[in-house]
């Protein structure tokens, strides 16, 4: 397993489509959006397909994976009906998420020792359909060690705490968690990627983490693309990302 010098960045799209669906109608496009990620250098697009269809709806994927080269990341509820769908379009990677209907977005981890039995079946098929499999976690061992068992082949750790924690010693001990959970998986064979309340000012800590080797980012990026527009915010995320990366970060 390569872990790239700089993370990949991923650009979650859904927040377009949650303004478009505010209105109904077509306008903002996630497509045009996915084209503008593209061209900022962004190294794939991230979509959550909720059971409520709240945002990203069934006919964005097809056209989204049609219009761009960029690898697709699914998020999805670890469902018989998100199995069958993401069997039918393969993208290259789903990310298994907890979903509940009442929150406004994904609140925490899978529970992925809880869920144990129901993940061991839904993994291994998406994994023999050809497509990577990521588990959603928190920055906890067990967690880890359980989505090994299950057969991911990535976790993608929540860095949601992280980002919510006031900066000094709460911070810190949230950065330590990720820090300790991202050895740990990198260790037993896991890629680990990150994502979750990461903004211009949180995110060089995370992308200094050596196992990082992919973030996926989008509620702040298209909040920021409102003010300077998609391709400078991807373009400015990509920049701290890599400094980062290199230590040159504040």
């Amino acid at each position: 397993m390569t872990i790239p010098a700089i993370p990949r960045l991923g650009v979650n799209l859904d927040h377009v489509a949650t303004l478009r669906n505010a209105r109904g109608g077509s306008h903002p496009d996630p497509v045009r959006a996915a084209l503008a990620a593209a061209q900022a250098g962004a190294d794939g697009i991230t979509v959550h397909l909720r059971e409520d269809r709240r945002h990203i709806g069934d006919l964005d994927l097809p056209r989204i994976m049609a219009a761009t080269r960029l690898p697709l990341n699914l998020e999805m509820a670890a469902t018989d009906e998100m199995t069958e769908i993401a069997c039918h379009l393969s993208p290259h990677a789903i990310c298994l998420v907890p979903e509940r209907r009442a929150e406004r977005t994904t609140e925490g981890g899978l529970d992925v020792v809880g869920d144990f039995a129901r993940l061991s079946r839904i993994v291994p098929k998406l994994a023999a359909a050809g497509m990577r499999v990521s588990l959603f976690i928190g920055p906890d061992a067990d967690q880890v060690r359980a989505a090994h068992q299950v057969a991911a082949h990535v976790v993608e750790l929540h860095t949601g705490a992280y980002g919510e924690a006031a900066v000094g010693p709460a911070r810190a001990d949230e950065l330590r968690r990720l820090t300790e959970a991202a050895k740990l998986a990198d260790e037993i064979g896991l890629e680990v990627h990150a994502g979750h309340g990461l903004t211009f000012d949180n995110v060089g800590s995370v992308a200094a983490l050596p196992q990082v080797a992919e973030l996926n980012i989008g509620h702040f990026l298209v909040g920021e693309a409102l003010f300077v527009g998609l391709v400078a915010a991807i373009q400015e995320m990509r920049a701290l990302i890599a400094a980062g990366r290199s230590g040159q970060s504040s």
